[in-house]
């Protein structure tokens, strides 16, 4: 359980991903009534459009996009890094780029990360980091822990908003040496709370959740465990297992952009002709309201014919699944049973696979 500034978390917790401070096609009631209880808002994209000085003119981010419940907000490195063709230097003091709305020179340091969240007025605010891509030379993985620790101990004591909570990000790729050092740094800086960054980004998915494993048992078992960017099935289920708190990712609703259902038997491509007049829902037993009133017929004709609605209803769907995956682990650790939990839930999903 987590206390933030606008409400209890109840963990282990999903969060959907509102990037541009909207969940893509869905009103913010309609997340709140999917059981969401706290959504994640990108740095990088609100600070360059519209502007987070405008948002914190007009309310702050709560206000500005009518969300009443708690917002964890990202530092905006995985966005500077993951678009590395616009990066222009990264130095021990910041990381200088080309933005990817005009093109125009833009420089983020760790005080001005900390800057952004503040205006913004998000219940959790994350360091700023250096995203190391899978593969990298050793000395440039060990340049990315040593700036990540040196940046983070510069936010550590930055401005922030009234009641909100800093974290801070380890990273190291798989390389035990260095992740166990960059955790043990980040967690010796006392952050409200700890995160795992810079995996399931392209590296081996087994390491992934080895490394995931280990890690945790590193981190402070008193605050929050955080693992940024997961939300496949499997992979929930390893995090949570591992003693991960929190996860996010954009997964359930960019599938359903692509016309996809995520489901406990595995994914449903709706453009697929063997769904033209299948008259069950998405997933039967499902209480979201795609599956409370649509067939797959419909949703799919909706998909074929580009119809906005289709997207709506596949990403009410997805997203209720992950979330609904999470309270049901929720429950089985509460009442001892997760093991079990988790065995019969990647049973249905390889069964379907098979």
């Amino acid at each position: 359980m987590l206390r933030t500034a606008h409400g209890v978390i109840r963990t282990p917790v999903f969060m959907p991903v509102g990037t541009k401070g909207t969940v893509k096609t869905l009103h913010p009631d309609e997340v709140r009534d999917l059981g969401a209880q706290i959504l994640l808002g990108n740095t990088y994209h609100l600070h360059f459009r519209p502007g987070d000085e405008l948002i914190a003119g007009l309310g702050g981010l709560h206000q500005f996009m009518a969300w009443d419940a708690p917002i964890l907000t990202d530092s905006g490195g995985f966005q500077v890094f993951s678009l590395r063709d616009t990066i222009a230097k990264v130095d021990d003091d910041g990381v200088t780029f080309n933005n990817v709305y005009d093109g125009a020179a833009a420089r983020f340091t760790p005080e001005l990360s900390a800057q952004i969240q503040a205006n913004l007025g998000s219940d959790i605010a994350m360091c700023l980091d250096q995203v190391p891509a899978p593969g990298i030379p050793r000395r440039k993985l060990e340049d990315a822990v040593r700036r990540t620790t040196e940046w983070a101990r510069r936010q550590r004591h930055a401005p922030r908003a009234e009641g909100q909570l800093r974290f801070g990000i380890n990273q190291g790729g798989i390389d035990p040496e260095l992740r166990k050092r960059s955790t043990e740094e980040i967690a010796e800086l006392d952050f409200d709370g700890n995160a795992i960054g810079g995996l399931a980004i392209g590296e081996d998915r087994a390491l992934t959740f080895e490394t995931t494993d280990w890690t945790t048992q590193l981190m402070p078992a008193d605050k929050p465990r955080y693992f940024m960017g997961i939300g496949d099935p499997e992979g929930v289920l390893e995090v949570i297992e591992a003693g991960v708190d929190m996860f996010d990712c954009v997964l359930p609703t960019r599938t359903a952009r692509t016309g996809s259902a995520l489901t406990a038997e595995g994914r449903l491509n709706l453009r697929n002709a063997r769904f033209a007049r299948d008259e069950l829902p998405l997933e039967e037993g499902c209480d979201c309201p795609a599956c409370a009133r649509f067939t797959r017929a419909y949703i799919r004709h909706l998909v074929n014919q580009n119809e906005v609605l289709g997207l709506r209803l596949l990403s009410l769907h997805n997203l209720r699944f992950l979330i609904k995956l999470t309270q049901d682990a929720r429950e089985a650790i509460e009442r001892g049973g997760f093991a079990d939990f988790k065995r019969q839930r990647l049973e249905r999903l390889m069964w379907a696979d098979s």
